[in-house]
């Protein structure tokens, strides 16, 4: 049975890829730094180990591996966080703040992975990284610059550890319905406005995202590596579709 970790796990889009995950038959160990909610959603699952954890302290990464004990066969990069403000009125504290959690912490974890995968010759690490990699929206602060750096550094992991038999992509999520985006969507307005801007005229969900991470880790998948999977419903492609083109 393969072992995954899946960082910010306890909610959202990240408790959504764990019972993904458990549903395909893996075990599963989740780390978020809500200490509750990780508990309540291991006493509710089996196979299922919850772990109290910050993803930018290194010592507690380092740690949370420790606890997990068997090395992961997969490991997701879900955790992260928004702080909203246009760019100007941001303080460096708060710029800082999402580096540390979006880059920093994806970086820590997945150091620590690829040092307990190399010598096993095995292991997948996927991250998540946002539409906002390739199209920053105004007010969304440090998160576009953060996403659109992990996208890099999967490809850069990829490169340096493909011949120790270790994968490494990443997921793009569009408009999902969930976890941090959640609030967004409360608004009717809002939330009729973006539908009509996918194509596939819905907005996403978290099972969206956990899907596309267990066809990545499946057999189908094996032979992917540095790669970004949008899961977008199209909306990245909706320009001319979005905007006025006249009379024709």
């Amino acid at each position: 049975m393969k072992l995954a970790l899946v960082t910010g796990g306890g909610a959202g889009i990240g408790a959504a890829i764990a019972e993904a995950l458990l549903a395909a038959g893996y075990r599963v160990a989740i780390a978020d730094v809500n200490a509750a909610s990780v508990a309540a959603l291991a006493a509710s699952h089996e196979n299922l180990t919850g772990h109290h954890a910050d993803v930018s302290d290194a010592a507690a990464v380092s740690g949370l591996f420790d606890a997990i004990g068997d090395v992961p066969d997969l490991v997701v990069n879900n955790a992260g966080i928004v702080r909203f403000g246009q760019l100007g009125e941001l303080s460096v504290e708060e710029f800082r703040q999402v580096v540390d959690i979006n880059l920093i912490g994806v970086f820590a974890v997945t150091r620590e992975a690829v040092r307990r995968m190399i010598p096993r010759g095995s292991g997948h690490v996927v991250s998540l990284t946002s539409i906002n990699a390739y199209s920053p929206g105004p007010g969304s602060g440090a998160y576009p610059a953060t996403k659109s750096a992990v996208l890099q550094l999967m490809k850069q992991f990829a490169l340096e550890y493909g011949g120790n038999g270790l994968r490494f992509n990443s997921v793009a999520p569009g408009f999902i319905d969930g976890g941090m985006s959640a609030p967004i969507y409360a608004d009717p307005k809002v939330r009729a406005s973006r539908t009509t801007g996918v194509p596939l005229g819905r907005l996403g969900t978290p099972e969206d995202i956990a899907g596309a991470i267990c066809f990545l880790d499946s057999a189908a998948g094996g032979y992917i590596t540095g790669h970004d999977l949008v899961v977008d419903g199209g909306v990245t492609h909706a320009v001319l579709k979005n905007l006025p083109r006249g009379n024709e």
